[in-house]
């Protein structure tokens, strides 16, 4: 998870920290999602797991999280590409 967390802040221009972090802010809720969603995607962590590696969150806020990005990615071209790109840069 920790490549991924890292790949996203970069690709997001945000701090890791930030990302594990428990502020809310609109710019970093969306990154935060993409983030356990690829973590989710990609590895065969559990969500308390996933929960635990972004700061200790609650494990029913990473289901949340990949829904949300699941229910947007048909909907959202820029979202699409964010993750196509993310992924290239993670080798997947």
């Amino acid at each position: 998870p920790d490549k991924i967390i890292h790949t996203v802040a970069g690709f997001y221009t945000i701090k890791i920290s930030e990302l594990k972090g428990q502020r809310r802010l609109r710019q970093l809720v969306r990154p935060r999602h993409m983030a356990m969603h690829l973590v989710r995607k990609h590895t065969n962590l559990s969500f308390p797991d996933i929960g635990r590696a972004f700061g200790g969150r609650d494990h029913a806020t990473v289901p949340y999280a990949c829904k949300k990005i699941r229910e947007q990615l048909p909907k959202d071209a820029d979202l699409r590409n964010a993750v196509r790109t993310i992924e290239l840069n993670l080798g997947s």
